[in-house]
């Protein structure tokens, strides 16, 4: 079964931006590649619990385990050791990334405190979003009574667009609430 932002991607969101843009043919027009879900849990140096938790939270998020990511370079300060695991990542493609992308736009931003959209100056130059999440307790996933410590995670949007006003317009297409 096709997701539903797919479908609605393919048959309403090509042919508004072929029109905006002009692109010769619908190859042109950008996608959404991937969605980088990232969660840097720096106190694992001395609670190693956290991060199983974090993974344990993005893979519920995702629906995808988590890959485990390690420090690269030794810093006293922060009492970190080349080698030690420091935050846990998930990529998405295809089928998952559009039902987390649907689950995200729908149920998680919704649930945010505070919530007056999303800011537009995210954006890289290149054509990729970024947006920082403060509590993991947005998505429905997580249950509240389960977790440890509330953290944050990173989500990144990587289009196939060459600048970022074609990936402001596919992303507000998808239902991305910017901030006007």
């Amino acid at each position: 079964m096709e997701p539903r932002l797919k479908t609605v991607y393919t048959e309403e969101i090509v042919p508004k931006l072929i029109k905006k843009f002009g692109y010769k043919n619908r190859f042109q027009v950008p996608k959404l590649t991937k969605i980088v879900i990232n969660m840097g849990v720096g106190e694992a140096i001395e609670n190693p619990k956290l991060l199983d938790a974090a993974v344990a939270d993005l893979a519920a998020i995702s629906g995808q385990k988590p890959a485990i990511r390690r420090a690269k370079k030794s810093i006293s300060n922060f009492k970190l050791r080349a080698g030690t695991p420091i935050g846990c990542v998930v990529t998405l493609r295809k089928v998952r990334m559009y039902e987390f992308l649907d689950r995200f736009l729908n149920f998680a931003i919704p649930r945010i405190r505070d919530f007056r959209g999303v800011s537009s100056r995210s954006f890289d130059g290149r054509g990729n979003y970024t947006l920082g999440i403060r509590e993991q307790i947005i998505f429905p996933e997580i249950q509240y009574d389960k977790i440890q410590k509330i953290m944050g995670m990173d989500v990144n949007f990587v289009t196939s667009a060459k600048t970022d006003e074609e990936a402001y317009e596919l992303l507000k297409e998808f239902g991305m609430p910017f901030r006007e």
